[in-house]
């Protein structure tokens, strides 16, 4: 999803930063709030993502945080789908996944990729 939309925008991601962190350097309005509400939720953490709600719908008002909440939910969504599902990682996209862009986006690093619970 991330890759086609980006080349939709015909912009470029900087994968390696999903995994590493963006910083204050990238060009992505808000992108240190927009990383710890997307954080706060991976991690499950209700005090942590109270606060970033907040702070995420101060700076980007009612409609882009709904926008930002959306992506997040449905990001994290899928991964529960496919979880609860049973569905193995090594069948995503049909085989056909880009093995680049996993190794780049640090994807080969979960320990679901790697076979372990």
């Amino acid at each position: 999803m991330l890759r086609e939309s980006m080349q939709a925008g015909g912009r470029t991601v900087d994968l390696e930063g999903v995994r590493r962190g963006f910083g204050a350097n990238v060009a992505i309005a808000h992108v240190e709030l927009l990383e710890e509400f997307a954080e706060s939720v991976f991690r499950c953490d209700a005090a942590r993502s109270e606060r970033a709600r907040e702070r995420l719908r101060r700076a980007l008002g009612d409609p882009g945080f709904v926008d930002a909440a959306a992506t997040v939910a449905a990001f994290h969504g899928f991964v529960r789908l496919a979880d609860a599902t049973g569905i193995p990682y090594t069948t995503a996209a049909r085989g056909h996944d880009a093995p680049e862009i996993r190794e780049r986006a640090g994807v080969n690093d979960f320990r679901r990729v790697r076979g372990e619970a």
